[in-house]
């Protein structure tokens, strides 16, 4: 029905009709800000790999966050702060939550404000060793639900994306889930993570123990949980699984599981929570059941806490394997 229609009706009322109008105009224009928003995301991501390629290839600073395996370096701080300029310079009412600003000191606050959820290296211990598994996390989210999400496996130069309601795509193919509904069948990611105290790392194991004996046919590990989730959406693994991670590691990646057709679930068994930092993400729901079966998590604080990100340390140097490192006392707080 035409604008004009409506207007025809609702005279017939005699009534106001200015707002309804405005209101029908205000949800079109949302609606095309966001695929216009991811469009703009999908633009910028591919300018950010091009520093990432660059620097893939040389000898890197290296700084130590919360511990030894939870790495950051100038090129992760230099592609977050590339990305958020460019997108307040086009949208600047819109918030950010982004890896290293938060490592920085800056606040963890989700608010249904658009925001825009950045991890600028996911896999930063992969970047760091030349292990060709790098990923450019972005998620944009609104009234805290996701609405799109974009990871670039940049080494691979493959480009994942979801938009809410209109499926999940590699390189513009559209993905789909293998559907396993056999966890004995099944193909598992999981990562290690950086937490390196002793409930985690007794509990990291025992659950790889755990789904080993069920049995599955296998447990990879590829080094970014934004691309180990891709995998599922592609068909390539049919489940992950993970306790200890952030949410800009897995805000855009669930989306395109979800949006593959597969289902995103807290360990536990309950609605997924990306602030939880739990995530069972499988091509069903049974699969995804029998892993929430079989494992268990380590207590973690929850990422909107304000415990859970102390400000920014003071910074120490050493040298490690041919790169500058520089020990943080503090960082992230460890689990």
């Amino acid at each position: 029905m035409s604008l004009e229609e409506l207007h025809s009706i609702f005279s017939v009322f005699a009534l106001p009709i200015f707002d309804l109008s405005s209101n029908i105009l205000r949800r079109t224009s949302r609606m095309a800000d966001w695929t216009e928003c991811m469009n703009y995301g999908i633009h910028i991501a591919r300018e950010a790999r091009e520093v990432i390629l660059h620097a893939f290839r040389i000898k890197k600073a290296v700084m130590l966050k919360s511990s030894p395996a939870d790495l950051v370096t100038e090129t992760d701080q230099r592609v977050e702060r590339m990305l958020i300029s460019a997108i307040k310079a086009k949208y600047p009412h819109h918030k950010f939550i982004g890896e290293e600003s938060v490592a920085a000191g800056e606040k963890l606050i989700l608010t249904d404000s658009p925001t825009w959820i950045i991890d600028p290296i996911d896999g930063t211990a992969n970047f760091v060793h030349r292990f060709p598994f790098v990923a450019i996390s972005i998620a944009f989210a609104v009234n805290k639900q996701t609405e799109f999400g974009i990871v670039y496996s940049c080494i691979e130069d493959k480009l994942y994306s979801a938009q809410r309601g209109r499926g999940a795509f590699c390189n513009d193919i559209p993905l789909a889930t293998s559907g396993q509904e056999d966890i004995t069948k099944c193909l598992l990611v999981t990562e290690i993570g950086a937490e390196r105290d002793q409930l985690a790392l007794a509990t990291m194991t025992s659950n790889i123990h755990r789904l080993l004996e069920i049995p599955v046919h296998g447990i990879r590990a590829v080094g970014t949980a934004a691309v180990d989730m891709c995998l599922i959406s592609t068909g390539g693994a049919d489940a992950y699984y993970h306790i200890g991670m952030h949410c800009w590691d897995i805000a855009a990646s669930a989306l395109i599981v979800s949006e593959a057709g597969g289902v995103v679930i807290d360990t536990n068994g309950s609605e997924f929570d990306m602030m939880a930092r739990r995530v069972i993400a499988a091509s069903s729901m049974s699969v995804a059941r029998r892993i929430a079966q079989a494992i268990q998590a380590f207590p973690c604080e929850r990422d909107d806490d304000p415990r859970a990100h102390p400000q920014k340390a003071q910074i120490e140097h050493s040298t490690d394997s041919g790169n500058d490192v520089h020990k943080k006392a503090g960082g992230h707080r460890r689990l």
